[in-house]
């Protein structure tokens, strides 16, 4: 926000002010102090907050990708990731081009990702290599477990941990051996007395316990290889324990590292982590769209954000099971395979009577609803207090080409009813015209701790990603990456 300098030299309050001031017969001393004054004043009149910018809530810099694998989660057979968006001065650019020198900043080397399944963390994907599917960017490397951090104990835990080195512990205690011609302790009695030793807390005597390990002190008849008793050892013995000082440890030595394939000092790095020197050769390894393929999100930036889930919990569970129906009818209704209303027999003119047995037959049942092919329905928080987002795709059964697909994005009316935001409508002959919408999964995707939906569009020789925020009652395109949107949705 601009404010504007008002500037006394260049209005007409100045020469009124003092010609007043002189009618009045005010000291001239005064007059410089209102002159003082009202040059100040301008300055006043602007706006009176600053506004700064804060280096910490500065806009970051954030990758969104999709990674796609085949297999177990965590140990994929094969896998690879997909960039969707780089967040960069509040601004998101197409994740598969934006800075690309050659391979996109979001693959760059080294770049760590965050895999999510409904904003909760399930591993971490590390890019190791590069390449191009379809003329498209993608990124190799490795799925990695999430970190166990150890939370230290709590002061109440240490206390109770804490044990007695002669009662309580199993490990023997190394004490050294009383001799005649030390002296007595203090506080310590005599030897008959027996009191004295219970109350000044000594450790029992060690020589009670045959197995309890010893140290004797070393005195001359020793070092001349005799000595008397049972406890001493000989120095000649072999197998006799020695004490040694352990090696003096190197020095840690700080060291650096340049950065890989970095021609440009000043382009930003999506980078977290300590670099480990080099490169693993990650050959391509998913090709295609397999039947079993399977995906999730995948974020980097630089800061650390806390987990936001984004599943709904529901105050009633059975009003989940009430929506899901609603939604599914009208999933079925957009396909067509709701059955058509059966139409009234025509009245006779001469009706005769019915039976009593005809008067007490039960109606027919209704059919069976149509079943719905790969249905997915979820149901996400979007924002903190926000209400349930309704999301359902599914599709018909039957051939790839005569299948008919369906995606719906709701949210509970005032009544209790679903309220469509969005519908979209295609067939397998018309993919690449009106693409296929597949859930991947909600994302903050502008770190504004606000969920968004996150599709795959998917047609028959060609697929996108798109970014949709629902907000005040509306389902929006927030973002499509690879440039323009092939096709159009259907918005029914």
């Amino acid at each position: 926000m601009s404010s504007r300098r008002l500037d006394i030299s260049s209005t007409n309050l100045g020469a009124p002010s003092f010609a007043l001031f002189a009618k009045g017969g005010i000291p001239p001393r005064l007059m410089i102090v209102v002159a003082f004054l009202l040059n100040c004043l301008p300055a006043y009149a602007q706006y009176p907050g600053q506004v700064t910018k804060n280096a910490k809530e500065s806009p970051e810099l954030r990758s969104i990708a999709v990674l796609e694998w085949t297999g177990e989660e965590g140990k994929p057979k094969a896998s690879r990731l997909i960039p969707v968006a780089v967040l960069d001065g509040g601004r998101l650019q197409d994740g598969g081009i934006y800075l690309a020198r050659p391979q996109p900043l979001a693959l760059a080397g080294e770049v760590e990702y965050e895999l999510e399944q409904d904003g909760k963390p399930i591993g971490l994907f590390d890019i190791r290599n590069t390449g191009q599917e379809q003329g498209s960017w993608v990124g190799y490397g490795a799925w990695k477990a999430m970190p166990v951090t150890k939370s230290k104990p709590s002061a109440q835990e240490l206390a109770n941990t804490r044990i007695d080195d002669d009662v309580q512990s199993d490990q023997p205690v190394l004490h050294r051996k009383k001799h005649l011609d030390d002296p007595p302790a203090a506080g310590s009695g005599s030897g008959s007395s027996g009191a004295g030793a219970g109350s000044s807390g000594q450790a029992p005597d060690p020589s009670s316990d045959p197995d309890r390990p010893t140290l004797h002190k070393k005195t001359s008849s020793d070092s001349a290889g005799s000595g008397s008793g049972s406890g001493s050892a000989s120095a000649g013995d072999p197998d006799r324990p020695v004490l040694k000082k352990p090696k003096k440890q190197p020095e840690d030595i700080g060291h650096t590292e340049s950065l890989p394939d970095v021609t440009d000092p000043n382009r930003p790095r999506l980078k977290r982590g300590k670099s480990s020197g080099g490169y693993l050769d990650v050959l391509p390894s998913l090709l295609g769209l397999p039947p079993d393929l399977r995906q999730t999100v995948a974020v980097s930036d630089a800061k650390t954000h806390p987990d936001h889930p984004w599943s709904y919990a529901w105050a009633n569970p059975d009003d989940e099971a009430k929506m899901r129906s609603a939604m599914e009818d009208i999933a079925r209704g957009a396909l067509g395979l709701n059955p058509p209303p059966a139409k009234a027999a025509p009245k006779r003119a001469t009706q005769t009577k019915q039976t009593t047995a005809s008067k007490k037959a039960k109606p027919a049942p209704p059919p069976e609803p149509v079943p719905l092919a790969d249905e997915q329905f979820r149901v996400f928080e979007l924002a903190y207090g926000s209400g349930a987002t309704l999301v359902l795709t599914a599709h018909t059964i039957g051939p790839a080409d005569q299948q008919k697909f369906v995606t719906l994005i709701a949210q509970p009316d005032l009544y209790g009813n679903a309220l469509v935001l969005l519908k979209n409508v295609t067939d397998g002959d018309h993919l690449d015209d009106t693409p296929r919408m597949r859930l991947v999964d909600a994302v903050d995707a502008l770190a504004d701790n606000r969920g968004e939906l996150l599709f795959e569009l998917r047609g028959a020789t060609q697929r996108q990603f798109a970014l949709y925020r629902v907000l005040r009652g509306q389902a929006e395109k927030l973002f499509v990456s690879g440039g323009s949107e092939f096709g159009t949705l259907s918005r029914e």
